[in-house]
């Protein structure tokens, strides 16, 4: 998933296997998504959402700077047989303190965005092993080996195998915040979009936006 979508690509979260004491030699095995649970919880839409909107101002800050770049890029271009040299030199100055300004600010934005979003990961996966644990132990699961992680690559599982809606559905439950008397309960928070042009990226994916 490219966005927190929590895409969150979600990969800065650790590996979740959960291993319950076997009690006999048929104990049950299961496998989980958990980057698919986390990211498709009520509160990892929420999170997704909230991160979108926190950043929103240094992404419009950063596509702005980046189209001042391109212009002055475009100034260079068509008008190179007509600049006088200092003309061009003070363009190719300017230039290139914007774009050095736009990288750092483009660095420290993609930074903080991966920071709230490992933050926003670590609370609701925190609570959501605890979901995990409580639904293995009352199933008799053995194992549950997390398949999104590449540190436990699982060659092939049956479909039946994977909890992982189920765990999405338990989670949703016990996380559910009471509704105010008389009043309607809110539909979950939709998918954020993924991220797209010079906004900060979701952890593990590319920069907010490209060095002219």
């Amino acid at each position: 998933m490219r966005h927190f979508a929590l895409v969150i690509a979600l990969g800065i979260l650790p590996a979740f296997s959960v291993g319950l004491r076997a009690q006999s030699a048929s104990q049950k095995v299961a496998i989980i998504d958990i980057q698919r649970a986390i990211a498709q919880s009520n509160d990892g839409q929420q999170a997704a959402k909230e991160i979108q909107t926190r950043f929103g101002p240094k992404r419009a800050e950063l596509e702005k700077a980046q189209q001042e770049i391109t212009a002055l890029e475009e100034q260079l271009r068509t008008q190179q047989t007509t600049l006088s040299d200092d003309a061009r030199n003070r363009l190719l100055r300017t230039r290139d303190d914007k774009t050095r300004a736009f990288t750092r600010a483009n660095e420290d934005a993609t930074a903080e965005w991966q920071q709230a979003e490992q933050d926003a990961i670590n609370v609701i996966g925190r609570k959501m092993i605890n979901v995990i644990t409580d639904y293995s132990q009352k199933s008799g699961f053995g194992l549950v080996v997390d398949v999104s992680s590449p540190q436990t690559p699982v060659l092939y599982a049956d479909e039946t195998l994977n909890i992982t809606d189920k765990i999405i559905e338990l989670y949703n439950q016990t996380t559910a915040k009471p509704a105010a008397s008389g009043s309607v309960p809110a539909a979950p928070a939709a998918a954020t979009p993924a991220a797209t042009g010079t906004s900060p990226a979701p952890a593990g994916s590319a920069p907010p936006a490209s060095t002219p």
